[in-house]
């Protein structure tokens, strides 16, 4: 193992854009655009689409930006464009219970044709049906049946008129009642003092005609009753003879224009002879009258109403499937909704006021939902819950419940829905449902995973030029040439931090692209060259790195304390990533370590004040723990030790400085100064090997910065993990000043390779005595045995018994856990 000097061709990949085959990506446009680094969910996806067994809905994973909506999206509508185009769904009037409307599935295009044909049936029904009513034969049938009406009613009239006259007593009708006057042998009126002469036996024959009488009178008018009804059935049958076969005819018509594919046709039937029923049950509101004419009106047009169909779902002129995407998650939009309106007080609906929402649309189809939208809603996770249950959904209006007024409810008729449903989630949320709801989890049985990275091969760079071609087709933009699209490539390579993988967060480059064509046309150019790609990096890093400028600024002034040149004692320059969202750089941190004669062990000081994370902590003990094994002949240990962040004030995560805290720590001890050009990352593990890290390219760039401000000399330098080698995407400038030699790059495998290179000494090995003297690990073996002939001589520092759950070295401080 040793230290070994980086060439500048191994600092970043370069594409070589006579190796894509192409020279704009116009030719490209023939080209089938693929699924670039993806088979693993593209597989997982044409299965899960294709399975027609319930439960086998689409969880869909993936980092924003990596096509996974657009990508399932286009699959969904190949798949789709294979599959019968589904039945509309209509819901109907029911006649014998209003609030129960009745679903009504009719071919595609039927519910449009049926909707139509019942309009125009109501349309010549409020026209024809007067007419025919007010006919010159029909009004004298009609005249002729009330004037038999009236002769049998005069007959009855004038037979109860002569019983009475017999019984003396006189008879007249007036409005609708019967009056009746008591007469004497005379024919008058009998008056009162008439009366009281009579004897009794008249006066008893006078009640009994009167009994007689009124008996009669009684039959009269039951009779009278039922010689009206009968004029007004044989009025309707006459009424309903002369419309039945207009009405036939008309309802025909809807079946004729209807056809004979029809899913439901038995109820499509049953509701049409329903209507004829009910038409000419109210054939009476069809003509026009002198009174009360606002309330039949109103009436007629209820009837007319109820003719009318509710077309929810309407695939009129469509081919295939349908294909949804949920971009609205709310209850109405996903599940539909029952409007009402405010009469009298009172909120009313019916089923024409019936609204389909996204997943009566995809019946038949697919429908794309994302997760994050359904976390935020539990009355529609909860529904969605039910209707995955029992593949039936309950038209239902939520807000109802909690309606300030009174409501006439309306319950439709459920319906079976067929559909697959693709949900969208990143990882976190994928996990967050099949621990926290394994209910929905179970009918999201097919997992498409979409990758963050993948090897890069020529296909894969072939297939991103043909990526970009297809986008700017679509987006309108002009073509690039191929030294752009190679351009393009090396920052896929660069996000993925790999120079063997590229990023599948396509998003990203897709927005490099219309930078980049925004750069060409600045210039006047109708194809984007390599040029306009690097300006448009340029511009996108002048645009969010001002958080970065003021501290690189602050470096300038004298604010924060950074050497590049020299050598110091017990002093470093780690690398440090801050990311912010939007933008992330690196920047150089100084690491500082003092140590003394004690019993109090290594002190990390971001730890004590609660400015560190878990995994910071984590390296921390991990280099404690090398440095005891380190020094385990001269255990216990006679140490205090501190490592710090010099004017680090927002908090450290991250283990990827724990090389540069150990360097800083043994140069502590040693008394051997570190060079102050050369900043340091890696992570460290027990036995001193040194592990790769992230955000290598920014630390590098970062420190890079830093030392142009403060003037390279071609000392300065930056040391990484060996492993890191194929990470190493950077800058142009960078490499550049790598060539010219005033920068360099160095890496290591173990961290003895690091303290050599940064000490100028042998990092030391151990012997039978120890450590050679002058090496690094003998000058600090030197350092600790005097800190405990220094401890012995005021009575510390030598070992103790030992403590349940408590190691006698290193002594731990409040707040840091025991092992």
């Amino acid at each position: 193992m040793s230290i070994a000097r980086v060439l500048p061709a191994d600092l970043r990949l370069s594409v070589d854009p006579a190796a894509l085959g192409f020279a704009e990506t116009a030719e490209l446009l023939q080209e089938t655009l693929p699924w670039i680094g993806q088979a693993r969910a593209e597989q997982a996806a044409r299965f899960g689409l294709q399975m027609a067994q319930p439960d086998y809905h689409l969880f869909v994973l993936g980092e924003v930006g990596s096509g996974r909506a657009s990508l399932l999206g286009e699959m969904m509508a190949r798949e789709a464009a294979s599959r019968p185009v589904p039945p509309d769904l209509c819901y109907l009037h029911h006649f014998e219970a209003p609030e129960h409307p009745v679903a009504l599935h009719l071919p595609a295009g039927g519910g449009r044709l049926l909707r139509q044909g019942m309009a125009d049936l109501a349309r010549t029904l409020q026209a024809e049906i007067p007419k025919r009513l007010l006919a010159p034969d029909v009004k004298a049938d009609c005249e002729r049946i009330e004037a038999d009406h009236q002769s049998e009613e005069e007959q009855a009239f004038a037979t109860l008129s002569a019983l009475a006259e017999a019984r003396n007593f006189g008879l007249i009708r007036e409005q609708g009642r019967m009056v009746f006057t008591q007469r004497d042998d005379h024919g008058e009126p009998l008056t009162a003092s008439k009366a009281m002469a009579l004897s009794r036996a008249q006066r008893a024959g006078m009640d009994a005609a009167e009994s007689e009488l009124r008996t009669a009178i009684s039959h009269f008018l039951e009779d009278s009753r039922a010689r009206e009804l009968a004029m007004n059935e044989a009025l309707l049958a006459l009424r309903r003879q002369r419309i039945r076969p207009m009405l036939e005819q008309g309802l025909q018509a809807v079946r004729d224009r209807m056809g004979g594919q029809v899913q439901d046709a038995l109820k499509l039937g049953g509701h049409l002879e329903q209507v004829q029923h009910d038409v000419l049950e109210n054939l009476a509101l069809f003509l026009p009258g002198d009174e009360q004419d606002e309330v039949r009106a109103a009436a007629l047009l209820d009837v007319l109403a109820r003719l009318r169909v509710n077309v929810v779902v309407d695939h009129h002129g469509q081919t295939g499937a349908p294909v949804v995407i949920g971009d609205d998650p709310s209850f109405r939009a996903l599940f539909g909704g029952i409007e009402y309106g405010s009469e009298e007080g009172v909120l009313v609906s019916d089923f024409s006021r019936i609204r389909a929402g996204s997943v009566l649309k995809a019946h038949g189809g697919f429908l794309l939902l994302h997760l994050r939208d359904l976390l935020a809603d539990e009355v529609v996770r909860e529904k969605l819950r039910r209707f995955l249950r029992s593949g039936r959904l309950q038209m239902e209006e939520p807000g109802m419940l909690y309606a300030p007024v009174s409501a006439a409810s309306l319950q439709p008729e459920p319906v079976d829905v067929v559909l697959k449903i693709v949900l969208i989630a990143s990882v976190e949320e994928y996990y967050l449902v099949q621990e926290g709801d394994p209910e929905l989890a179970r009918r999201f049985r097919c997992k498409v995973d979409f990758a963050e990275s993948f090897t890069a091969t020529a296909e894969t760079h072939r297939a991103t030029a043909v990526f970009v071609a297809h986008a700017c087709r679509r987006l309108g933009l002009p073509h690039c040439t191929a030294p752009a699209v190679a351009r393009l490539i090396e920052e896929t390579h660069r996000e993925a931090e790999d120079q063997t993988r590229q990023s599948a967060r396509f998003a990203r480059c897709e927005a490099l692209v219309m930078e980049s064509a925004g750069a060409a046309r600045a210039r006047g150019a109708t194809l984007v060259e390599a040029q306009d790609v690097q300006a448009a990096i340029a511009a996108r890093l002048y645009r969010h790195d001002y958080p970065e400028q003021r501290l690189q600024e602050s470096i300038t002034d004298g604010e924060r304390l950074l050497d590049v040149c020299g050598e110091r004692v017990g002093q470093v320059n780690g690398l440090t990533v801050v990311d912010l969202g939007d933008y992330q750089f690196g920047f150089p941190v100084r690491v500082t370590a003092s140590t003394h004669a004690g019993e109090e062990g290594l002190l990390d000081i971001e730890r004590e004040v609660e400015m560190s994370g878990p995994i910071h902590d984590k390296g921390v003990l991990i280099l404690q723990s090398y440095l005891s094994a380190l020094f385990s002949h001269l255990a216990p240990l006679a140490l205090d030790a501190a490592v710090v962040f010099e004017q680090e004030y927002s908090g450290v995560e991250g283990d990827s400085a724990s090389c540069a805290e150990f360097y800083a720590l043994l140069s502590a001890l040693s008394g051997l100064p570190l060079r102050q050009g050369i900043a340091v990352t890696g992570a460290l593990n027990q036995h001193g090997e040194v592990l790769p890290v992230g955000g290598i390219n920014e630390k590098i760039e970062g420190y890079f910065r830093s030392c142009e401000r403060l003037g390279l000399d071609g000392g300065q330098g930056v040391l990484i993990p060996r492993r890191n080698r194929r990470n190493l995407m950077l800058s142009p400038r960078v490499v550049e000043a790598v060539v010219a030699g005033r920068f360099q790059i160095f890496t290591a495998d173990h961290a003895s390779d690091g303290m050599a290179l940064l000490a100028g000494r042998d990092f030391g090995t151990l012997g039978p005595q120890g450590y050679l003297p002058e090496t690094v690990l003998g000058r600090a073996q030197r350092t600790l045995q005097d800190y405990r002939r220094a401890c012995e001589r005021v009575g510390v520092g030598g070992p103790r018994p030992a403590r349940r759950g408590r190691p006698l070295w290193p002594a731990r401080r409040s707040g840091w856990p025991d092992r």
